[in-house]
């Protein structure tokens, strides 16, 4: 038996990165995981590997109506919906100075709009089953003020105070809303950009060495989408090696 028999999940940003890592757990414990990214053939390649009852899902997180026929797609194949994990993300690297309002429109629509649009069509499907678990990935950058992203940081920090406020809303309803908070993790779209020359750096202030990769993320996030997570509602888990504490 695994933790997750009989739930139906959506994970978005699941064609690769920490999504993907979290999508794949979660399949291997059991849930029917829809793979949903705006990279349909990424999302389907993940699925394949998931295998079993899991399929992939093209979606654009920050369009309303993709958001609506992602969730009429899981509903309709799967009758449920039981945990939402909100992956998706932008991750930019834009000094300050070079950042215009495009820029910040185009972070903000995905990692804040389309988080709002997720939860909002997902915790509807949820109400009607009396129970739900929505994790979403936050960034301890919000904590350290991380240079380079400041669109990044603000949208992440409207994460974590959204989530707080969601789950006053959602805990009569037995839906349990909270967040994990990575630090830089060894990701493709990492290695893609700047940022991946900022590790030593970040292994230079944690308590813990090494350098983090999904699978050091993935715990924290199957944990609070499971069952045994049903008294945790509100809350930010850093994941970071102990670069932040707090």
């Amino acid at each position: 038996m695994g933790r997750f028999d009989g739930r139906v999940a959506i994970v978005t940003g699941s064609a690769r990165g920490i999504g993907g890592a979290a999508a794949l757990r979660l399949a291997s414990e059991g849930a029917t995981v829809a793979f949903a990214d705006i990279n349909e053939a990424g999302a389907e390649a993940k699925a394949a590997e998931a295998g079993g009852s899991c399929f992939a899902v093209g979606v654009d997180i920050g369009d309303p109506e993709s958001v609506a026929g992602l969730h009429e797609t899981v509903l309709a194949r799967c009758g449920k919906l039981d945990v939402l994990v909100n992956a998706a993300a932008i991750v930019p690297f834009v000094p300050w100075n070079d950042l215009t309002f495009e820029e910040w429109r185009r972070v903000l629509r995905v990692n804040l709009d389309g988080l709002y649009l997720m939860c909002r069509a997902s915790s509807e499907a949820m109400r009607r089953n009396g129970y739900g678990r929505i994790v979403s990935l936050c960034s301890n950058s919000i904590f350290a003020g991380t240079p380079n992203m400041a669109h990044y940081v603000a949208a992440k920090g409207g994460v974590m105070t959204f989530s707080r406020a969601l789950a006053t809303e959602l805990g009569g309803d037995r839906i349990t809303v909270n967040c994990v908070a990575p630090g830089l993790t060894d990701t493709e779209g990492v290695q893609e950009s700047p940022h991946k020359d900022a590790f030593d750096f970040c292994e230079m202030l944690q308590a813990i060495k090494g350098h983090g990769t999904p699978k050091d993320i993935v715990p924290a996030i199957a944990f609070l989408a499971s069952e045994e997570a049903h008294w945790i509602t509100g809350q930010t888990l850093v994941a970071d090696g102990g670069m932040v504490r707090w």
